[in-house]
């Protein structure tokens, strides 16, 4: 009997903040996961993915993601409204309206598409999800210590 060593896939990417929570954790692993074998695939699973944290972190409820980004760009700091802005550039949602409308779509992407997405959706959990756990930590040392002295904690 032969053996065959095999080695499960890994993900090329730096693993995600502990501060992001599930279902967004996993999908966005399981767009890392695909990217080697199927571009196309983690392209469609980021933009789902990308979908779902603007409607359900930054309460955008727009009819397709083109919409969803254009209602966001403005409440995001200038580099990532002009990241979002690259996304809906590369998407080419003119050509491909499936990406827009149905985010999942299985259509062709331009290279490097998949990964720009991924990385964009790593600054979308740093902005939703790290900086806010980041802030309410330092406040909730600094009322610690403010408790602690006898002064009011803050508010």
């Amino acid at each position: 009997m032969e053996e065959i060593l095999v080695w499960p896939r890994g993900i090329a990417r730096a693993p995600l903040p502990p501060e992001v929570i599930e279902p967004f954790r996993s999908d966005y692993r399981e767009a890392c996961n695909v990217l080697a074998d199927s571009p196309k695939a983690s392209a469609a699973l980021s933009r789902r993915c990308l979908q779902h944290v603007l409607r359900e972190k930054a309460g955008v409820k727009k009819p397709n993601l083109h919409d969803e980004i254009e209602a966001v760009v403005q409440t995001l700091p200038p580099d990532l409204a002009e990241a979002l802005h690259h996304v809906r550039h590369i998407g080419n949602f003119a050509a491909h309206p499936e990406k827009s409308v149905n985010t999942g779509a299985i259509v062709d992407v331009e290279p490097g598409e998949a990964e720009w997405t991924l990385d964009v959706l790593e600054s979308l959990f740093d902005f939703y999800f790290v900086r806010p756990a980041k802030l309410a930590a330092q406040k909730a040392a600094l009322s610690k210590k403010l408790t602690d002295a006898g002064k009011k904690p803050m508010k």
